[in-house]
């Protein structure tokens, strides 16, 4: 009877190992030694396709990545432009009127620029009292105060020093900034909206920001798209009511110069 039950049992287990297991399945990845070598040789394969997909998602990337810092540092400009409106109208609440274009000495040499006597309003003040206004902004006296950087005062995508400035007023008789004379809002019956006060330049008009030089009226007439602008397409004004706007080369000539003066009763219309 033992005996008997012994081989019954040995039936029964062979039966269940028959009913669970597939006795026609590949053998598992694991245990294949076959399916091990043939994986082990394709990684490589799949890099022939990663590495080229993954560098032309990157060269999509990087002009974009290119635009998106131009397009911070455009609105950095205008910021920049904005904080000197704001400070050329807190000196006009202080004195009345807005800040010569530049100071003179006796003999009628230039010693200082605009830029200069609006620091106190850019919370600059500590930088201002270090200046000998007697004495020209150039002179070794000045030298510590002429290494100052000022980022309010420089375009982000300008080239060259930061000691130079991205931002000038436009000179001339009957511009905001006549020269030693100081304008008033109320001079500019125009309209404050309708008139520039401060232009973006190029390059090559780009001065130290202490130095008393700007511009006159040919620079904004005659910009254009060969310009060494740090802009595609335009450049960055700042009118007489402290707005900040980006205008393209392609403002017509009439505009341009109707935007310069004070009070010629232009007619500007949208610009």
């Amino acid at each position: 009877d033992d005996g008997c039950y012994i081989v019954s049992q040995r039936i029964a287990d062979n039966r269940e190992t028959l009913m669970t297991e597939n006795l026609y399945a590949s053998p598992s990845p694991e245990n294949d030694p076959v399916a091990l070598k043939a994986g082990s040789k394709s990684w490589p394969l799949h890099l022939l396709w990663i590495v080229p997909v993954g560098c032309l998602v990157i060269a999509l990337m990087l002009p974009c990545q290119r635009r998106v810092r131009e397009a911070g540092k455009r609105t950095q400009c205008k910021n920049n432009l904005k904080q000197i409106g704001l400070a050329l109208h807190n000196y006009h609440d202080t004195y009345g009127a807005f800040p010569p274009a530049y100071t003179v000495d006796a003999d009628g040499k230039r010693l200082h620029s605009w830029r200069t006597l609006i620091l106190p309003y850019l919370d600059q003040a500590p930088l201002y009292d270090k200046i000998d206004f007697s004495k020209p902004w150039d002179d070794p006296v000045n030298a510590e105060a002429a290494k100052t950087q000022l980022h309010a005062y420089h375009c982000p995508s300008a080239p060259g020093s930061s000691t130079n400035t991205s931002y000038v007023v436009v000179v001339g008789a009957n511009t905001c900034f006549p020269g030693t004379d100081s304008r008033a809002i109320s001079d500019i019956t125009d309209g404050a909206s309708n008139t520039i006060m401060v232009v973006e330049v190029d390059s090559e008009n780009s001065v130290h920001w202490m130095s008393p030089m700007d511009v006159e009226e040919q620079f904004v007439l005659s910009v254009g798209p060969k310009s060494k602008v740090s802009h595609t397409g335009g450049l960055h004004v700042l009118l007489a009511d402290g707005y900040a706007r980006f205008v393209s080369y392609g403002l017509a000539q009439k505009v341009r110069h109707a935007l310069m003066t004070i009070n010629a009763a232009d007619t500007i219309g949208d610009f």
